[in-house]
């Protein structure tokens, strides 16, 4: 009963199209998962987001960061099946392809855009149909837009207004432009990596899914992973991998399993007491994430969401509508519209990503906010600040220690800083104008000073933390070009903590699309 032919540890994004794809071609699999199912109403419901902070969400803090004014970041992680992307905004962006040929080019041979492609067609059903770009008879489903909120609409107008271009499809020929996200739905509903590869497989005996329990732990004997010891309450098991184990527990979590395994830098495992196996300095480190600004404004028009007894009326009125019909606002991904574009001269690709929301947003929405707005992030697409990953203790159940080391290098606050200018030359367009839109942060934005300190002040992540267990064609990086893990035997790694460099873009697409890559280097190697 304990014994399969892989093991994959943690069922998020990445996680779940490996273990979908490893049973669908015939191997004994067992998924171990720290949190619940992620089947539930709140969960299924695209418009009940904001309020996935239960056991569905790690909800990790960061230490102080000293380029936020020494301020706590926020750093919520999905947890239980598809991980973060059973709480995302549900937004389906690949990245750029410059992304993937620059991982090419720093010697992660078969990563260019070309190579990766299909790989994005194969998870892909998107509802336009099969193209150059898109594939139509994935699992992972891919939406269009059909009740928008008039303001998301207006945001676009507004930077066409400014000779911004339109763009219908940011996973198509080119990135650059503004538009509607297409989002991961079916039908109205959340359409999670875990609904895609994990829950068709149910009951199937090739996939024995365990969720609920905490992982302490690879077996590590001769040089070979042969298995994991995971604990369910007080009991602990161990269940052994003929063939090897697949780590997917994201950027965060699976550091911090290798660390606890004694695979990391050796002086950060003595410190906690724990043999060292192998000395590996990147295991942890190389953390990059996308700092984010959100600009603010209020407006008396209620047709923006809001806290106030229309807002709440017409909300439960959603409510009701999405549960009989799986129509109407309800289906919002709140990031309903955005963009992409250059605003350094020397970038090669659009350096900057726009978010617009319908509503106006403080403390990533767990501060209730009265009236009637709309909100605007902008975040720096590809940040040259690292930070790491450390361990707390020797104790699995205790959160890793998160340094994002947000704005560290002064290059990231000079894009940030033109990025929430132009966010609020958009909001001046008479698109936006008519709302007559009052800013809730008012400074003088043309001074770098008055600016940067609003930017200390209130930046934080916009939820794309990677690189920690970083891809690369040398001994001193964590995984190989095929996620084999270097140093060990019988492990590969398969999530966003893998990306030698952020992607521009939301992470929750690539993360599929390395799970799917992992799920063919596994079969390769074992043999489908």
């Amino acid at each position: 009963m304990d014994e399969f032919d892989v093991v994959v540890v943690g069922g998020g994004s990445g996680g779940s199209a490996v273990a979908g794809r490893l049973a669908e071609a015939g191997k004994r699999v067992c998924l171990l998962e720290a949190g619940p199912r992620n089947n539930g109403m709140l969960v299924r419901t695209p418009g009940f987001m904001p309020f996935l902070r239960n056991a569905s969400n790690y909800r990790y803090d960061t230490v102080p960061q000293k380029g936020l004014n020494g301020r706590i970041g926020y750093q919520p992680r999905g947890r239980g099946l598809g991980g973060s992307s059973a709480i995302n905004a549900m937004v389906y962006i690949r990245g750029n392809s410059f992304d993937y040929d620059q991982w090419e080019s720093l010697g992660c041979t078969g990563w260019s855009y070309d190579d990766v492609l299909p790989y994005f067609k194969k998870a892909e059903h998107n509802v336009r149909g099969e193209d150059e770009f898109h594939g139509d008879d994935g699992p992972l489903w891919v939406s269009d837009q059909k009740w928008p909120n008039p303001g998301s609409l207006a945001f676009v107008e507004a930077a066409a207004q400014l000779q911004l271009p339109r763009n219908g499809d940011f996973n198509g020929a080119k990135q650059e432009g503004f538009g509607l996200y297409q989002v991961t739905q079916k039908d109205g509903e959340r359409w999670s990596a875990a609904r895609a590869y994990v829950e068709p497989k149910r009951g199937s005996k090739n996939l024995d899914i365990r969720i609920g329990v905490t992982v302490q732990k690879l077996e590590i004997a001769d040089g070979r992973v042969t298995g994991v010891t995971y604990s369910a309450g007080k009991r602990r098991r161990t269940v052994t991998a003929k063939g090897g184990v697949v780590l997917c527990a994201g950027a965060f979590n699976s550091p911090q399993v290798l660390m606890l395994s004694g695979i990391g830098p050796a002086e950060h495992l003595k410190e906690h007491g724990i043999d060292v196996v192998i000395d590996k300095p990147a295991v942890g480190s190389d953390l990059q994430d996308h700092i984010d600004y959100v600009s603010s404004w209020e407006t008396e028009s209620k047709e923006f969401i809001g806290s106030s007894i229309a807002g709440t009326a017409r909300m439960a009125k959603a409510i009701i509508e999405h549960r009989r019909k799986r129509t109407g606002i309800m289906t919002t991904p709140y990031a309903e519209a955005g963009g992409f574009w250059k605003v350094m001269d020397d970038a090669p690709a659009p350096d900057i990503q726009w978010h617009f929301v319908p509503a106006m947003l403080e403390d990533h929405g767990r501060e209730n906010v009265k009236g009637h707005g709309f909100s605007l992030h902008a975040c720096v697409l590809r940040p040259e600040s690292r930070g790491t990953v450390r361990l707390a203790s020797r104790e699995a159940s205790d959160a890793p220690v998160i340094d994002p080391n947000f704005l560290d290098d002064d290059r990231d606050i000079a894009v940030l800083r033109k990025g929430v200018r132009l966010s609020h030359r958009i909001a001046a367009s008479p698109s936006l104008a008519k709302y007559d839109p009052q800013d809730r942060y008012p400074i003088d934005l043309d001074d770098d000073a008055q600016l940067d300190e609003l930017i200390r002040n209130r930046a934080d992540t916009v939820y794309h933390p990677v690189g920690t267990c970083r891809m690369g064609p040398d001994d001193s990086d964590v995984v190989d070009p095929t996620l084999k893990a270097r140093g060990v035997e019988g492990l590969w790694i398969a999530d966003a903590s893998i990306m030698p460099r952020l992607v521009s873009g939301n992470t929750n697409a690539p993360s599929i699309m390395i799970g799917e890559r992992c799920a063919d280097f596994v079969k390769a190697e074992l043999g489908a």
